[in-house]
């Protein structure tokens, strides 16, 4: 293991140890509260361009299922196709796993997929660092390669193009009624939760226009970095909203894209919400939520358009968790129904959405 400095963009450095692909990477330093889930995380598209920091100290001691396809085409244990997060940084990596579906350790499997992974930062202290400054940029510096500073981008870059897919994608064909999945970053298991339901799902390029094509409800799906750079989508879902009322229904980058097809302007948070434990409240009632959520960016509700309200609401910080439209079927949340990793509260709006169809 290879001694490495996590430095900030504020200067503050932290020490540890390499147990992943050894190159110096930089990104967007963020946390995640959940207990379990690396795998999931790691290849969730939403993670692209970031320095991924578990605040749970044990991580690694139950090892990395394999990659296996179903017959479905989805992935059975990862959100995608690879991992998408730029590192992985952790307290205390467990080099001995044990666990039923576990075929390599988790340093095999970075090093493979050539990821940096940290061990031995004080991640509570990191932690303290990004609540009180918000998150920032950080570089991972090899110190026997001081010269060797790595350099990333992440305000102004179009990450949902990154990690978009380039081609149309049917799954379920002719089965059920057809919906078109508009592809920010999706996770597979958002596409499991639609296949499991008996629909067709169509899944597009996130600036593919879609319009002129048949079917019977829309699905935003979630993605990674600024919202504001994808105003191609935000178009494209005022047009359609403009020729149809066909129901529409989004999720995380899906939630911010319809928001700002209904007028809404989008900020960001200080530090994110990421984790398996965040809880919501549905708008008019005393429903309150469990949620898995992984965003940076949230939704200003006061600058939503007149027909349209809030669906949900983060009991925490009062942040907007989700809209709904006042008449048409049309409607979102900030947080993941899918959950995987996390709590299954919400998977009712998936049902909600599939019912809408018929």
């Amino acid at each position: 293991m290879r001694n490495i400095t996590l430095e900030l963009s504020d200067g503050t450095a932290f020490h540890g140890k390499s147990f992943g692909y050894d190159a110096p990477v930089a990104g967007e330093v963020v946390f995640n509260t959940a207990m379990m889930g690396y795998p999931e995380s790691l290849t969730d598209p939403s993670y692209a361009g970031q320095l991924l920091t578990m605040t749970f100290p044990l991580v690694g001691n139950y090892g990395v299922p394999p990659f296996t396809i179903e017959a479905n085409r989805i992935p059975s244990f990862m959100e995608s196709d690879k991992i998408y997060a730029s590192a992985l940084i952790v307290s205390d990596y467990s080099e001995e796993y044990s666990h039923w579906n576990a075929v390599e350790s988790l340093s095999s499997w970075l090093k493979r997929e050539k990821v940096t992974g940290v061990t031995g930062i004080d991640t509570r202290e990191l932690t303290k660092v990004l609540r009180e400054h918000g998150v920032m940029m950080g570089k991972i510096i090899f110190d026997d390669e001081p010269n060797n500073i790595p350099h990333a981008d992440y305000e102004g870059v179009n990450f949902v193009d990154k990690v978009s897919t380039k081609e149309i994608i049917k799954y379920n064909e002719g089965v059920g009624k057809k919906v078109v999945l508009v592809d920010c970053g999706v996770k597979a298991n958002i596409i499991r939760e639609l296949v499991e339901r008996k629909v067709e799902v169509i899944r597009v390029p996130w600036n593919y226009d879609y319009t002129s094509m048949d079917f019977d409800g829309l699905f935003l799906a979630n993605g990674p970095g600024d919202p504001d750079m994808c105003n191609d989508a935000v178009e494209i879902i005022r047009k359609q909203m403009s020729m149809s009322k066909k129901p529409i229904c989004g999720i995380c980058m899906g939630n911010q894209l319809l928001s700002k097809a209904a007028g809404a302007k989008i900020y960001k948070l200080k530090y994110g919400h990421r984790g398996h434990n965040q809880p919501v409240r549905m708008v008019g009632t005393n429903k309150c939520f469990v949620t898995s959520q992984n965003h940076g960016y949230a939704v200003d509700a006061a600058t939503l358009g007149k027909d349209w309200e809030e669906l949900f609401v983060n009991m925490n910080d009062g942040s907007n968790e989700g809209i709904r439209h006042k008449e048409n079927p049309w409607f979102s949340s900030q947080f993941h129904p899918e959950a995987s990793s996390g709590p299954v509260d919400t998977e009712f709006m998936f049902d909600k959405f599939v019912e809408t169809l018929r």
